[in-house]
């Protein structure tokens, strides 16, 4: 197969479309990697995904891949389920706690959702390792007993078995070691692929914009959803995006066990109603897509009933139960870390909390991850102590930081006193739903 390879980097190289065929042989050159069967070097395959990411890829190509990705594995059925089949995704972000709440929250509204997650990597947060935190949670499981809890609980969070979509594993690794990440054609194929494979009828996705976010600017983003959205359709699936604001992070905990926390107080009826009726926002879109409601105003009723009535907490309880998970044990958990405050530098309104910047420092603590053998310190992360748009006086703690070593503290308060920002106007308030592409 490698001997024809370097006429399909060249052909993508000078600008021109892959064929079908030259596609399929990209994906399945990736599968033989990731299965341990190398039938084309790595250094060959990121050859290409440089080529792709310079040159660009139209709709078909991207269509292509996005189904070839989808065919290099198992494509999952879920038989005896009679619920609507909806999937939740998120391009990724900081402190973003909103699958452990979408997912239950649509369960308890009448949806299915079978969530095949991972982990991070770099500066955003992944919901396997949050989920990490939980003792005794088991993430992996054949088919046949995702099948199970799926019927008998209404949704699942888990890891992609080697079975799903094994050609992403590959490309996803070599993206993110040859900068090659923020490509949209790879995003795309990347991300409907995965969900084609996992077999639900209607997706909900919410693509971030801003500062700590996979595609920064509005138009980028915009455009992101708009792919998504074809390709999905394109393989009759109902899809919605939401684009979202990253600018800052969303609600008060950045870290793995402090983002299981504020999701818990979400779902007890406390925490953040700003990232709440986010949360209600995308499931209501879910509900919606999925035909659990007549209207988009029925179905955020729906959406936001379950939330206050306690129903998504219950469902969460047991979900967690289902996989093995104990969360008495995690809430009595000891959470003894080294501590340090970011203080306001002066006196004045808090006009920006940049989210890149708090999650690069939530790595440095060792909340997250910068190779791939990294190991977490699940306690690590950030709290906001003063949010987003207070006014604060000089020394005022904002952010209280958690390391287990001096060093990580020390290098995660150089780069967090980076993210804020004093002035002496209010800023405006943020508006977390930028647009929904439905």
């Amino acid at each position: 197969m490698s001997s024809n390879f370097p006429n399909i980097i060249a052909r993508k190289r000078n600008g021109k479309s892959l064929r079908e065929g030259e596609l399929r042989q990209f994906v399945e050159a990736a599968t033989a990697l990731t299965l341990g069967k190398e039938t084309v070097p790595a250094y060959q395959i990121s050859a290409l995904l440089m080529a792709i990411y310079l040159r660009g890829m139209d709709f078909k190509e991207t269509l292509t891949l996005t189904r070839a990705i989808a065919d290099s594995g198992q494509r999952l059925s879920w038989p005896g389920v009679e619920r609507p089949l909806v999937d939740k995704h998120s391009t990724g972000g900081v402190g973003d706690t909103l699958s452990l709440i979408v997912v239950p929250l649509l369960a308890a509204c009448g949806a299915a959702v079978p969530k095949l997650s991972g982990r991070g990597l770099g500066h955003t947060g992944g919901t396997l390792d949050k989920l990490s935190a939980i003792p005794g949670l088991r993430m992996e499981f054949s088919p046949s007993e995702l099948n199970d809890l799926l019927r008998r609980n209404g949704c699942f969070i888990a890891g992609h078995g080697p079975e799903l979509a094994p050609a992403d594993a590959t490309l996803y690794h070599l993206r993110d070691v040859t900068a090659t990440v923020e490509s949209l054609p790879l995003v795309v194929g990347s991300i409907i692929g995965k969900k084609l494979a996992a077999g639900a009828d209607s997706f909900v996705i919410d693509v971030k914009v801003g500062r700590g976010a996979l595609f920064p600017s509005q138009p980028k983003a915009l455009r992101l959803a708009r792919w998504l959205k074809r390709a999905a359709e394109a393989e009759g699936r109902r899809c919605v995006c939401v684009i979202t604001d990253m600018s800052a992070p969303l609600g008060r905990q950045i870290g793995n066990a402090n983002e299981v926390d504020e999701a818990l107080d979400i779902l007890g009826g406390s925490g953040s109603a700003e990232v709440a009726a986010l949360c209600v926002e995308l499931a209501a879109q879910g509900v919606k897509a999925a035909g659990l409601a007549e209207s988009i105003t029925a179905a955020r009723a729906l959406a936001s009933s379950k939330l206050a009535d306690g129903s998504a907490r219950e469902v969460f309880g047991k979900m967690i139960a289902a996989q093995g998970g104990d969360l008495t044990a995690f809430l009595r958990r000891g959470k003894e870390r080294l501590t340090a405050a970011v203080p306001a530098p002066r006196s004045g309104w808090l006009r920006r909390l940049d989210a890149l910047t708090i999650g690069q420092a939530a790595v440095a603590l060792g909340a997250g991850r910068r190779r791939l053998d990294d190991e977490l310190d699940l306690e690590a992360g950030v709290e906001i102590v003063t949010p987003r748009g207070a006014k604060v006086s000089e020394g005022e703690p904002l952010l209280l930081l958690r390391a287990n070593s001096e060093e990580r503290l020390r290098e995660g308060l150089a780069l967090a006193a980076g993210a804020v920002t004093i002035g002496d106007e209010q800023p405006t308030q943020r508006q977390l739903v930028r647009r929904v592409i439905r």
